[in-house]
């Protein structure tokens, strides 16, 4: 009972199963939090403990000399589990739970790639040196000479990586950053020993370390959130500079991706060309706000007798508008011939993009808007500036009734998807009312829906404080 293997034996008999049950419960509770810790203990009670249990018994139980084989094998064993823990631990808990903000975060694989094999050379090297007892400064002594030699074979490899790593050390660009060269825009998506991987929008570019070193780029990304989008446009020569400025500008502060902090901004650069400038978030919006803007001003320029890239508006021709009146707005307001014929004269056919602000909240209108087709939301406005759904408009449907009574409309109008509206002025509208008292209270009743519709919204949109 006195016997060294007798107490190796009971301790490995005993403190094996109750090691492999307190990291089993470990591993449960971390797999469950989601812990970037899960892929060290994984190791430790999969491979480190069972390899320790088996050279304990060798070592301590069977008394096996230190320098049989198979006590070698084991140890090696035992050494590569400690120094792939090792590994799997400063990786997990120093840089895969670092915080966004933290140098940590920042730090380029590439780095850790030369981390990781410092370590594994260095491990390796102990491993052979006290385990196996071989000459390690002979190894590295030839691995040196063997280094020269093929690095003069491969020097172009080499100095993609040497280009590489002195470029990510001064960091010009981070993983997610979006990077502009004479030949490419991308986002970086990876940087590894040989090249720098840039999605762009033709696919995957991938540029030697050497060539993006060697010539200047434009990071798009920094300073993070000042992202600026110049879109240029043409008009037509008589088209009014500060009109187009305007409502370019307009368009522009109705973009969704557009920032709040700032204003866009529009110019006559000459001839007839003009530049509006777009704050943006980031230079990943670039793509989605330029094809909106250049959708919607394609409406708004003939909305308002504009002509972009000198063309024509050719859809609000007097008979179309004759027609639209006859079919949407005089069922409306029950106009006779002679009435429609009248009204044609005040009205113009106007067409708004898919998402496109139709009328905005706390503004007076001008016009009455009956819809010829398409689909428009309603939407009521909060002090917080989040917006609720009402509801929907349809074709035969009519907003801004308001312009009767000179009043803010509350709540704003978007265009679902493409929407064809006749749009017939105040005046024109007033001179039927006048002489139908029954219409007018039905556009007071209308109005008076409406709003309280807007009001009901807003106020199942408040969030209500639960009782415990």
């Amino acid at each position: 009972m006195s016997d060294p293997w007798f107490y190796w034996a009971v301790g490995v008999a005993i403190g094996l199963p109750l090691a492999l049950i307190v990291l089993t419960e470990w591993q449960h509770t971390l797999r469950r939090r989601g812990s970037t810790l899960l892929g060290p203990v994984t190791l430790l009670r999969n491979f480190l403990l069972p390899f320790g249990a088996l050279l304990a018994v060798m070592l301590g139980a069977s008394q096996m000399p230190a320098k049989s084989t198979p006590v070698r094998i084991v140890s090696t064993l035992v050494a590569i589990a400690i120094l792939v823990l090792l590994l799997s631990g400063i990786r997990n808990s120093l840089f895969a739970a670092a915080p966004d903000t933290s140098w940590r975060r920042r730090v380029p694989a590439i780095f850790l790639d030369v981390i990781r094999f410092g370590l594994i050379a260095v491990g390796g090297g102990l491993i052979f040196a006290y385990i196996w007892g071989a000459n390690v400064g002979g190894l590295f002594t030839a691995l040196g000479i063997g280094s020269i030699v093929i690095g003069l074979t491969l020097q172009n490899s080499v100095g993609q990586i040497i280009s590489g790593l002195l470029m990510l050390f001064e960091q010009p660009f981070r993983l997610g950053d979006w990077i502009e060269t004479s030949t490419q825009k991308g986002r970086v998506v990876e940087v590894n020993w040989r090249a720098v991987h840039v999605q762009t929008g033709a696919g995957l570019r991938i540029t030697p370390n050497s060539v993006l070193a060697g010539e200047s780029f434009l990071n798009l990304s920094r300073p993070a959130g000042h992202r600026t989008l110049t879109v240029p446009t043409v008009f037509a020569v008589e088209d009014r500079p500060d009109q187009v400025c305007a409502m370019l500008n307009r368009v522009a502060s109705q973009l969704p991706q557009v920032r709040q902090d700032s204003s866009p901004s529009s110019a006559h650069v000459g001839a007839m060309k003009y530049s509006t400038d777009i704050p943006l978030h980031s230079p990943n919006d670039d793509s989605s706000a330029k094809n909106t803007f250049l959708r919607w001003i394609w409406y708004a320029a003939r909305r308002e007798g504009l002509h972009l890239d000198e063309a024509d508006d050719g859809f609000s021709s007097p008979e179309e508008v004759a027609e639209a009146v006859r079919t949407v707005v005089a069922p409306t307001l029950r106009l006779s011939a002679e009435q429609q014929h009248e009204m044609a004269a005040h009205a113009a056919i106007e067409r708004y993009g898919a998402g496109e602000l139709m009328q905005a909240n706390g503004t007076v209108p001008e016009a009455m808007s009956f819809i010829v087709s398409g689909s428009v939301l309603l939407t009521a406005d909060a002090e917080d500036g989040s917006r609720t759904e009402v509801g929907t408009l349809q074709e035969g449907s009519f907003l801004g009734q308001s312009t009767l009574i000179r009043h803010p409309v509350t709540g704003s109008a978007f265009a679902l998807d493409e929407v064809t509206v006749v749009r017939v002025h105040r005046d024109a509208i007033e001179r039927v009312v006048q002489r139908s008292p029954a219409l007018l209270q039905e556009f007071g009743r209308s109005i008076d829906d409406r709003r309280a519709s807007v009001l009901r919204a807003l106020a199942d949109s408040e969030p209500r404080d639960t009782v415990t």
